[in-house]
């Protein structure tokens, strides 16, 4: 991939598909796309050079990625988690060059006011951002977030937990409450679902999870607690990639 002709490549791409799937007309999709069947062909029986097929693949991975967490990666966040996860060795200038040709950018999303906490009902952050995890059960991440509900004026809040093996849930709770028996109950879920599970316990530091009765409950499981620091709502960014995919694709549609 060129990146300079990457609008045209995707047109490329679309009719050399419809052609295979669903045998359109090669020169009528050339005229509505506004290109000359000649420039198509040429295309199709070019010689792809090494870097343009590397760059494909690259930026193959960069809307994976980008849609996969929310739209919260920016380029140097995007560089590290690609290389991590298949170890490669991309420069952040080259992600950040093919990041602005395609238009994928961080969103910047409000941070979130957090009542303050006396220093012994807070945790450390453990989790320090590295939010792979090797097996089930390793990494749990959880968070809570409001939704408005139209026309009523009413809130609902959602709790989640997290694997950070699959990004799966392993446990969620609605209520019209945002309260310790919000978080509780998700918990209970999960352990129920779980009940030999001692992952690192990782969350921001509301008040429902600086509680000494949760982080009591905790530590009778057998499980790590980990926090985020204040101000820094990236350190716990799965859950937040998460809100930001069920708020943009389901909720604000």
């Amino acid at each position: 991939m060129r990146l300079g002709k990457l609008r045209f490549e995707s047109k490329y791409q679309a009719i050399k598909y419809f052609y295979e799937k669903k045998q359109w007309s090669i020169n009528w999709m050339c005229k509505q796309l506004g290109i000359s069947h000649a420039a198509y062909y040429k295309w199709l029986h070019r010689t792809i050079p090494e870097q343009e097929s590397e760059n494909t693949k690259l930026a193959e991975l960069m809307k994976e990625y980008d849609e996969r967490f929310g739209h919260i990666l920016g380029y140097k966040r995007m560089t590290s988690w690609i290389n991590h996860f298949n170890h490669t060795s991309y420069s952040k200038n080259r992600v950040h060059r093919i990041m602005k040709k395609m238009g994928i950018h961080s969103i910047i999303r409000k941070k979130k006011k957090y009542q303050s906490s006396r220093p012994e009902t807070t945790a450390e952050n453990k989790l320090k951002r590295e939010f792979n995890a090797t097996k089930p059960n390793e990494k749990w991440a959880t968070d809570v977030t409001e939704f408005k509900v139209p026309e009523t004026g009413r809130k609902l809040y959602l709790s989640v937990i997290i694997d950070l093996y699959d990004r799966f849930p392993v446990a969620y709770v609605i209520s019209g409450r945002n309260d310790n028996k919000l978080v509780f109950d998700t918990y209970d879920k999960a352990l129920k679902d779980n009940p030999d599970a001692r992952p690192i316990f990782h969350s921001d530091r509301g008040f429902q999870y600086t509680s000494k009765i949760f982080q009591k409950r905790l530590r009778e499981q057998g499980m790590e607690q980990s926090m985020s620091r204040v101000g820094h709502c990236i350190d716990n960014g799965p859950t937040e990639g998460l809100w930001g995919i069920i708020k943009s694709e389901m909720y604000y549609v």
